[in-house]
């Protein structure tokens, strides 16, 4: 049995015709950049996302370069974000000239740990990027606090979690959960919980395009206005460039695209969420992994366990060996890639967590029958 991480084309083949036919419907209007199709997905990301304002650009990363610029972050300011995750977060920063500061992360969740922020703060710090990583938000509450207490800027870097929902900064929360929760921020989407949220639409996401695709939110009107400047060369209208900006249009096919799965996305979520479910419970007995939190609000763009035996590497080999695809996000933190040689201290938890985890095939064709076979090779290999 052959499962790859991931398989795109089912997905395809499900929408075909509704897919080929918004394709064909943009090639008969020869409308290829921006247009009334980026115009309508903007507009109904905004309702879905219940924020004010949308502008579609060409990739997720260059959605935080233009948040990061519409925030006037440059030269000599400090950006706070996770040591753990995609290049794309801290190059972002680095690009616009800031230095990024690495904070460390949970064990629980992966994602960046509130007081590792705040032993990170100096007088230069602007903002903090969260990243809301493999699906599963961040601790919006408690960064949010931080943030109105040192006057700091907060973008959310979405381009995993596209329909996650933040519950509350207990990783175990639910709508009964009796821990203290930011009631003004509980129930909303991610992206809609700070100043800016930075998608990605990159293929392999949850709502993905059929090539490079990023989406910027905010409910402030100045910024947004900032952000519509610096996607088209920092012009509001042609031949009047008002500010240094960048060519950074969403196409309409992409748009089109995107439109049609929109539609399909809470039900895509929710059954990634069913087969982490059944992952964790066939991998329940099995000492030498550590399955992920499932909690409600996660979107489970990757599914990942942590082996913690030292064997994570073999189990990979042996995984591949019975046909069965398996991804290491991220085998060396963000503070210690080469463009970064020396310059950071590497932090423990994620130094720890980068030899250990494995994410595993996890999209919304999976059948019982592939989850078992993947859980089962896992137990196989430790215990026969």
């Amino acid at each position: 049995m052959k499962i790859p991480i991931l398989d795109l084309k089912p997905q395809y083949q499900s929408l075909k015709g509704e897919i080929d036919s918004a394709i064909a419907s943009v090639l008969e209007s020869t409308q290829f950049v921006l247009g009334s199709e980026v115009t309508a997905l903007e507009t109904e990301i905004a309702d879905y996302l219940g924020v004010k304002h949308a502008i579609g650009v060409n990739s997720g990363t260059d959605a935080l370069v233009i948040a990061l610029r519409a925030l006037n972050i440059g030269a000599g300011d400090e950006v706070i974000t996770t040591s753990f995750s995609f290049y794309a977060t801290a190059e972002s920063i680095s690009i616009v000239g800031a230095t990024p500061i690495f904070a460390d992360i949970s064990t629980t969740t992966f994602n960046i740990d509130a007081s590792s922020i705040l032993e990170k703060i100096t007088p230069k710090t602007k903002a903090i990027i969260p990243v809301h990583l493999y699906g599963q938000p961040a601790a919006m509450g408690k960064i949010q606090e931080i943030a109105k207490q040192h006057n700091l800027k907060v973008i959310e870097d979405c381009a995993q979690a596209f329909g996650a929902i933040y519950y509350g900064d207990c990783p175990d929360c639910q709508e009964n959960c009796q821990k203290p929760l930011r009631d003004s921020l509980v129930g909303k989407y991610v992206g809609n919980l700070g100043d800016f949220g930075a998608y990605s639409f990159y293929p392999t996401k949850n709502l993905g395009a059929y090539g490079d695709a990023g989406m910027i939110v905010t409910n402030d009107d100045e910024l947004a206005e900032l952000a519509k400047m610096l996607r088209v060369h920092g012009s509001k209208k042609n031949y009047h460039n008002e500010l240094l900006g960048y060519n950074s249009r969403l196409d309409s096919l992409q748009a089109c695209i995107l439109r049609v799965k929109l539609k399909y996305i809470n039900q895509w979520n929710q059954t990634r969420q069913k087969v982490a479910e059944i992952y964790n419970h066939l991998l329940a007995n099995n000492e030498n992994i550590i399955t992920p939190n499932i909690s409600k609000g996660h979107v489970f763009h990757q599914y990942t366990i942590r082996v913690i035996n030292g064997k994570r590497d073999q189990l990979k080999e042996y995984l591949a060996q019975q046909g069965i695809g398996s991804m290491i996000y991220y085998p060396i933190p963000q503070d210690q890639l080469p463009v970064y040689k020396d310059k950071y201290y590497p932090n423990p938890i994620s130094m720890k967590l980068a030899q250990e985890v494995l994410s595993l095939p996890i999209y919304p064709e999976l059948t019982q029958e592939n989850i078992e076979f993947v859980a089962q090779t896992i137990n196989d290999f430790f215990y026969n």
